[in-house]
């Protein structure tokens, strides 16, 4: 597993690297992918509606984003928090895996349905709770959590079931990015 992520980051940073080159002879750079959302800055701290803060129902955040690659059949996005380590194994946290976000669309409203099939073709996996859809940020008292937002842009819808594992989607999404965009939350209770 732990190969699958440093997979999946080099394949972040080499499809970012890629569009950052020139578009053609001479031409200018290609802008690259951008993923950005209102409810939080990049780096700052997740508002506790988005979290599983006691006595707060957990609503995913809005996300945007602008300048997909050309060849783009379709988005997916992971939410994880690289930091604590379950049973002291290596593997972090899924609080969200979802693919097949339709090319055209340019954005998640707040709240996506928690939910494995969605109207327009997206699927959800299952989260750290076990469950389809968005699962927020739980970082304990103490220091807070790094969550990672990572935005593919990918060149194929991903045949997974919505039965799939973290480990599945990392395989799906190997030789399909395109190019990726992050942004970066902390969170603590």
């Amino acid at each position: 597993m732990q190969t699958n992520k440093v997979l999946i980051c080099l394949a972040a940073g080499a499809a970012i690297a890629i569009a950052q080159q020139p578009a053609g002879r001479g031409g200018p750079p290609r802008p690259s992918l951008v993923l950005s959302t209102a409810a939080f800055t990049d780096g700052g701290e997740l508002p506790r509606k988005f979290s599983c803060a006691a006595g707060v129902e957990m609503v995913s955040p809005a996300l945007t984003w602008v300048n997909p690659p050309t060849g783009t059949a379709s988005f997916a996005l992971l939410l994880h928090d690289p930091e604590p380590h379950i049973r002291k194994s290596r593997y972090d946290i899924t609080h969200w895996m979802i693919w097949n976000i339709p090319a055209d669309a340019k954005a998640l409203p707040e709240g996506v349905a928690a939910s494995g099939d969605l109207p327009d073709g997206s699927r959800q996996g299952k989260a750290y709770n076990q469950k389809p859809g968005y699962a927020g940020p739980c970082a304990p008292p103490g220091n807070p959590h790094h969550y990672t937002w990572l935005l593919f842009a990918l060149d194929a819808k991903l045949e997974l079931s919505a039965d799939a594992t973290r480990d599945d989607f990392e395989k799906a999404l190997d030789g399909h990015v395109l190019q990726a965009s992050e942004v970066i939350s902390l969170f603590h209770q």
